[in-house]
């Protein structure tokens, strides 16, 4: 007589054929945890349920393998398993034209989402007509030669760039210093003991001194004028 479906031995019982692979009663007691069920409990339905012959088992040394009874299962022929393969060929095939399908609507949805609505676009359009007002207004501003720096601030700003230059001047010049009298007591050749330190000049970064040193002579003229 098959145990109630609510009962231990029901619930393993249904567990069993449902899985229909070899299990040992650790197996059967992990899966069953969320019916509170214990180990013991577990164990003592496997064996009441293998005795009275509703599952098989297999003894491997102490261990036993319970697997549910085959012949409970229609087991398909030959003819019907190729008939099961050519269905499941369709379905896949169905179902990757549905994901397809489905790919071709998500990628429409994202698009029409990434599109500004009315509302945004004229607030961009409002945002956008300020800053070219802003823009022109510079420009005008330039056309017509006024400063858009304050006497003050270019001041400040010159004069720190003038304290920069000079202290790179001074730097330049000992090393110029402590270089020569390193090298002309070297019997090395002085590229490539300059290589062999990874040392490298202004000039062979791409960088001038002069250029540099030179960019606030407008400026200097600018205010004697």
């Amino acid at each position: 007589m098959a145990p109630k479906s609510d009962s231990v031995e029901g619930i393993v019982l249904n567990y069993v054929n449902e899985q229909n692979r070899p299990l040992n009663s650790q197996n059967v007691a992990d899966a069953l945890q969320k019916y509170n069920l214990k180990k013991t409990a577990v164990q003592k339905a496997l064996d009441s349920l293998s005795d009275s012959g509703q599952i098989s088992f297999k003894e491997y040394g102490k261990q036993k393998i319970y697997i549910a009874r085959q012949d409970q299962f229609n087991i398909p022929n030959s003819e019907e398993l190729e008939q099961m393969k050519k269905e499941n060929s369709k379905l896949q095939e169905e179902l990757e034209k549905q994901n397809k399908a489905i790919g071709e609507v998500e990628a429409e949805i994202r698009a029409l989402q990434s599109n500004l609505t009315l509302e945004q676009i004229r607030i961009k359009e409002t945002k956008l007509r300020a800053e070219v007002k802003e823009m022109e207004e510079r420009l005008a501003k330039l056309s017509e030669g006024t400063a858009l720096v304050n006497p003050e601030d270019r001041k400040a700003v010159e004069e720190i760039y003038m304290e920069k230059i000079n202290h790179w001047r001074r730097r330049k010049r000992i090393f110029k210093d402590v270089w020569d009298a390193i090298s002309e007591n070297s019997p090395k050749d002085v590229k490539e003991f300059k290589e062999e330190l990874g040392l490298e000049y202004d000039e062979d970064v791409g960088v001038n001194f002069q250029s540099f040193s030179e960019l606030l002579a407008p400026s200097k003229k600018r205010r004697k004028g």
